[in-house]
C-alpha cells in the first residue's frame, strides 16, 4: 500500500466535535516517541479515511501492521472514553485479535457489556470520510448508553 494519506480540510467541522478531539487524544497516547506532537489535528486523523482507491491498494488477505492495530486500538479506547464522560462510569475496552485480522472488540462498564463487535480485516480498517467514522461511533455511543440505561444496577457493579 501506499503512503499516501486523504488530505482533510482544517475547516472540517468534524475536527471540532469531542469525538475528534477525544480522537486526536488516543492516537497522541500511542505515540510513544512524540513524533506526532507538532501534527495538526487533520493530519492525525488522516489515515483513519480509508477511500475506496486506497481500499483498492490493500490487497483482500493480509495482516494488519502495528499502525493499523494502533489506529483499531485508539477508535475503540475513544469511544470508551466518551463512555465515561457521559454516563460517568468506567468503560474498559477490550480488544482480542488473531495476527491475521479478525477478532472481537468489546467495551464494559462494571459488569455490563455495552459493546460488542466482531471484527473482520482489520487490516482494510477505516472509513470512508472523517464524517462517516463519527457516525458510527455516534452509533456505538447511542446504544452503549441505552443498554447502560436499560441496565444501571449492572452497570454500576
Amino acid at each position: 500500500m501506499s503512503e499516501t494519506t486523504v488530505a482533510i480540510a482544517d475547516t472540517d467541522p468534524v475536527l471540532e466535535t469531542e469525538f475528534a478531539k477525544e480522537m486526536v487524544r488516543q492516537m497522541r497516547a500511542v505515540d510513544t516517541y512524540g513524533t506526532h506532537d507538532a501534527w495538526p489535528v487533520a493530519k492525525i486523523l488522516a489515515p483513519f479515511v480509508l477511500t475506496p482507491a486506497r481500499k483498492l491498494e490493500i490487497p483482500v488477505v493480509g495482516d494488519p501492521d502495528d499502525f493499523t492495530l494502533a489506529r483499531v486500538k485508539a477508535f475503540y479506547n475513544g469511544i470508551a472514553a466518551m463512555i465515561e464522560k457521559e454516563c460517568g462510569l468506567m468503560a474498559v475496552p477490550l480488544l482480542n485479535l488473531t495476527h491475521e485480522g479478525f477478532g472481537r472488540a468489546l467495551i464494559t462498564v462494571g459488569k455490563l457489556v455495552v459493546m460488542d463487535k466482531t471484527l473482520r480485516d482489520v487490516h482494510r480498517f477505516g472509513f470512508p470520510s472523517l464524517s462517516k467514522m463519527k457516525d458510527e461511533a455516534d452509533k456505538l455511543l447511542s446504544v452503549a448508553l441505552e443498554i447502560i440505561g436499560q441496565h444501571p444496577k449492572v452497570a454500576g457493579m
